[in-house]
């Protein structure tokens, strides 16, 4: 058996760890100094895509309701319906985005 302890990574789990990290499946431990934009660079991703999953969403289902009110030759009408089924779409984006977030700093399940 080997005894050499002086390796620097002489147990298993130290060695299995380097091999996690060498193929991509753990990511390195995240030094504890935080980064000068660190949360506000956070903060700024999450409310752009915010703003963004909302105004797709609008935009797309007016699109369709314009498209099929051209088609049918019914002027405001599906587009007077699709405005709430494209904020319905929207809120439902943020939803399950923010509904993500919490499933993983939530121990054990939804985010509820």
């Amino acid at each position: 058996m080997n005894t050499d302890t002086n390796g620097p990574n002489d147990s298993f789990e130290g060695r299995l760890q380097a091999a996690r990290v060498k193929q991509g499946l753990d990511t390195p431990p995240k030094p504890t100094g935080e980064s000068p934009g660190g949360s506000g660079a956070a903060a700024w991703r999450i409310g752009l895509r915010l703003g963004v999953e909302m105004v797709s969403a609008l935009v797309v289902a007016l699109a369709i309701g314009y498209g099929l009110d051209r088609a049918f030759g019914t002027k405001p009408i599906l587009l007077l319906v699709s405005l709430p089924l494209g904020v319905a779409a929207g809120v439902l984006n943020v939803w399950r985005l923010f509904g993500r977030e919490d499933r993983g700093t939530a121990s054990g399940g939804r985010g509820t």
